[in-house]
């Protein structure tokens, strides 16, 4: 409860500040952001992480298929023999009932 509250009060700081600034700060902060995403060196860094994805992306995914099939076949190896019905203990309200009808 006591993040929540952080959380809301945080929110609402941030709300408060952000109206003081109004939108030309934000307008001013926009175009920053966007001056520095087209910048070149930005974008040569952007195509190269691009290349290595397209590179190594295969290879990431036959790595995760692949483990993800060995922890599903040792998951399934562990949970087939606890597949038994449980004994019900003696002293169990269900276990004193007859099953044959009443006399």
């Amino acid at each position: 409860m006591k993040g929540k509250i952080l959380f809301v009060a945080g929110l609402g700081l941030g709300y408060v500040l952000g109206t003081r600034a109004g939108r030309e700060k934000y307008e001013q902060l926009k175009t920053s952001a966007l001056k520095l995403w087209n910048d070149p060196r930005v974008q040569k860094q952007v195509d190269a992480v691009e290349d290595f994805v397209k590179d190594k992306g295969p290879e990431v995914a036959d790595f995760v298929s692949d483990n993800a099939k060995k922890v599903v076949d040792s998951v399934s190896a562990k949970v087939a023999p606890a597949k038994k019905p449980a004994a019900k203990p003696a002293g169990s309200p269900t276990a004193s009932r007859s099953t044959s009808p009443a006399s």
